[in-house]
């Protein structure tokens, strides 16, 4: 009878794993595709049309004219984007000096006509109408 119980308790516990990890990499997709349109944007210099396609947290955090000074200073010089490559994406649910949230931390391998190797992290979150929309951004 305990063993019976022990594999139901076992199988439970699997099932329900597989449903946790299904739904965190679904919402991982989705975030994925938002910050590869969101980073498209930028590399075609539509850095005004990132800005509005932001995260409202962002948004409040970064006026728009500081944005878009800010890219043409730091992204503007590393040149033409050759190839980005996903490395690592992570869900998260708590950030440092971020309000708690549904957020995916994403790496990209990247190369720019003038900079060969770059590592960005993109923060996507959700947003309060559910949609998945950059918080954070950075080049390393």
């Amino acid at each position: 009878m305990m063993v019976r119980f022990l594999v139901a308790l076992a199988l439970c516990v699997t099932v329900c794993c597989g449903a946790v990890m299904a739904a965190s990499g679904e919402k991982e997709a989705a975030a994925v595709a938002a910050a590869e349109r969101w980073l498209k944007l930028i590399d075609e210099d539509k850095y005004a049309e990132s800005w509005n396609d932001a995260a409202g947290y962002f948004k409040t955090a970064v006026k728009q004219d500081q944005w878009e000074q800010s890219l043409q200073a730091v992204r503007k010089p590393l040149g033409a984007l050759v190839s980005r490559k996903l490395m690592s994406k992570a869900y998260q649910t708590s950030l440092p000096g971020a309000p708690d949230g549904e957020y995916v931390v994403i790496q990209f391998q990247t190369s720019f006509q003038n900079k060969k190797s770059a590592i960005e992290t993109v923060t996507p979150m959700r947003d309060k109408d559910g949609k998945w929309r950059v918080s954070g951004y950075f080049i390393k």
